[in-house]
């Protein structure tokens, strides 16, 4: 009798630790899909932020000696004043990453539009169409942004690409206008 009741309470015992078990593994996915949202949501936030993701190159932040424009911080505008800014999105529903890109001019004075910017892009190639007039691949490791045309002072030009990976972008001449 008393090895009998020993059994039950061992099934018992055995049967409440595979439920905690369970309540635990619901509790991690649950807890897992609410960071995915939570991640999903701040893909801005890090896209702007992220120092890895920013081929941005710090600017010259003293005023040249030679004259000109006292608003204006150094004396022309230079390819530092395009700044790319590239960013994880959602996947395509077949589960190829998606990346963001922003090319902005970054430049305040009214007349610093920028032209003629081109982009270190290695072989860029993207799953999802692009807008040809927006970015696109002239030759190896050369990509034209906005057909050639003037990006006006701080006017922000986006797009985006899917890939296997991401393609690391950076300003590699510029004219201003």
């Amino acid at each position: 009798m008393i090895r009998a009741l020993g059994s039950v309470d061992e099934k018992r015992l055995s049967m409440t630790f595979v439920a905690m078990l369970l309540a635990l593994v619901l509790l991690f996915f649950v807890v897992e899909s609410i960071q995915e949202e939570a991640v999903g949501h701040s893909s801005i936030k890090r896209m702007v932020f992220s120092k890895k993701n920013s081929s941005a190159v710090a600017r010259k932040l003293l005023q040249s000696s030679g004259g000109g424009d006292a608003n204006r911080i150094g004396t022309a505008c230079t390819k530092d004043d395009i700044v790319i800014l590239q960013g994880s999105t959602a996947p395509l529903p077949n589960g190829i990453p998606s990346y963001s890109v922003e090319i902005v001019n970054v430049c305040a004075d009214l007349g610093c539009s920028i032209s003629n910017i081109h982009v270190s892009c290695g072989w860029f190639s993207s799953v999802r169409l692009i807008n040809p007039t927006v970015f696109r691949r002239l030759d190896y490791d050369d990509c034209l942004v906005n057909d050639g045309e003037a990006l006006g002072p701080e006017q922000c030009l986006s797009f985006e690409y899917s890939n296997s990976f991401s393609y690391p972008l950076s300003v590699t001449s510029v004219t201003c206008c």
